[in-house]
């Protein structure tokens, strides 16, 4: 039995089809179970990872898990999931972790404290580093469909956006064979691409014209306040500040551990150009 965390989330949900496509037992935990739309053959389980209380039950019979980096209470889930005999954590951490500032940087330090968490457990911890997910484009859509255009501190800054799929297919090979088990993997998408050359490509693909319109750091960080704490918006302009003209490192992992190449950040938006016309 494989216990998914994070259940409503983008990987978690394409873990699942690949899953319970092969007719692997997989059980999927979530802090609002009630929302979880799930085949009718997989069962869904609370698990607030901020509540311990929530642990034993979804944990009872489990052999792996695929855990969402949330460090409130990750002492405890070690303990819960000792307890319960489990055998292999896969995390979904961050790439965030390798930046220079990661235990200062609040959107890189809540993924290194949930490895650190993980360091000294008794059972096998894999751990996935994946950049930017592709789905960060979706931020994007509302200007896109009103017309208005996209603002942006740091347009040329690089990302490597990764394919959702390709994040969960990676978690899906660790979770099902030995190889790789127990090791830090660093998962990009087959390009380095600045935000600039990523908003190209979406009017390239859904034929709209979409502006660009760079704003100072404050006024953006203003901008997103309603959205997102001070503190997340501060970390993300430190990392895009370093990344400002300086192409990111591409890794072969995606290939390594699932066999085929990276999705296209171009093959991602075609599958969902939907979203972005309206």
């Amino acid at each position: 039995m494989i216990l998914l965390t994070g259940g409503r989330g983008a990987v978690a949900t394409q873990l699942l089809d690949l899953l319970h496509a092969d007719g692997i037992a997989v059980r999927v935990g979530s802090g609002q179970p009630d929302k979880l739309q799930l085949p009718a053959e997989v069962s869904g389980v609370a698990c607030d990872l901020t509540d311990p209380s929530t642990f034993p039950a979804a944990l009872a019979g489990v052999s792996s898990v695929f855990l969402y980096a949330e460090a409130a209470a990750i002492s405890e889930f070690v303990s819960a999931a000792t307890e319960a005999g489990v055998e292999h954590i896969v995390l979904l951490s961050s790439a965030s972790v390798l930046g220079p500032d990661a235990a200062a940087n609040p959107v890189a330090k809540t993924h290194l404290d949930a490895e650190l968490g993980l360091a000294d457990a008794p059972m096998t911890a894999s751990v996935l580093r994946p950049g930017a997910f592709a789905g960060n484009a979706r931020s994007w859509a509302w200007s896109i469909k009103a017309g208005t255009p996209i603002n942006l501190p740091y347009p040329n800054a690089y990302v490597d956006p990764i394919h959702e799929i390709d994040i969960a297919a990676a978690a899906y090979a660790l979770l099902t064979k030995p190889d790789h088990r127990g090791e830090q993997h660093t998962l990009t998408g087959p390009e380095t691409l600045t935000f600039t050359e990523q908003i190209d490509l979406i009017a390239e693909i859904t034929g709209r014209a979409i502006a660009v319109e760079q704003v100072t750091p404050e006024a953006w960080k203003q901008q997103m306040a309603d959205y997102m704490p001070v503190k997340y918006a501060d970390g993300l302009l430190d990392y895009w500040r370093r990344t400002d003209g300086v192409p990111n490192q591409l890794t072969d992992t995606v290939s390594v551990l699932t066999g085929r190449a990276p999705r296209t950040f171009a093959g991602w938006m075609e599958e969902n150009a939907a979203e972005f016309i309206g």
